[in-house]
């Protein structure tokens, strides 16, 4: 299996709603970065921080959070992930829609490090803690 094939399997799993496949190729000590400007912004150490302080967290403060991967990009040791998030942010009833980047890296087949890039403004508006000009 390649790295991309790796990370295709972790966006299947997340279509699915399987977090145990969703992690199931993290490293014990992979480092989850979410964007500045995002409502989980930080960094995240380890599969299980990444459960709680992300993927959790999603699901109980958005209704319908949606990831819907576009292209995966082979890099060899380096995955990316070109797509768009949605949802409707539970706490306004704000739906928003943005373009996502994810930027893996593997070591042995494993994910031992992630990046987001995204439109943190248009997910500001979203929870209200931005306001549309």
């Amino acid at each position: 299996m390649s790295n991309a094939d790796v990370i295709r399997a972790h966006y299947a799993a997340s279509d699915r709603g399987d977090i145990d496949g969703m992690i199931a190729d993290f490293a014990d000590d992979i480092r989850w970065t979410e964007a500045a400007g995002f409502p989980l912004a930080g960094t995240y150490v380890g599969p299980q921080s990444v459960v709680d302080g992300v993927f959790l967290k999603l699901g109980e403060e958005w209704d319908d959070y949606t990831l819907a991967i576009d292209e995966v990009i082979d890099g060899g040791d380096t995955v990316v992930g070109i797509g768009t998030y949605s949802g409707t942010y539970k706490g306004t009833g704000r739906f928003f829609a943005a373009r996502v980047a994810h930027v893996w890296r593997l070591e042995g087949g494993r994910a031992v490090a992630f990046e987001q890039f995204t439109d943190t403004l248009l997910v500001a508006r979203a929870t209200g803690v931005a306001r549309e000009v």
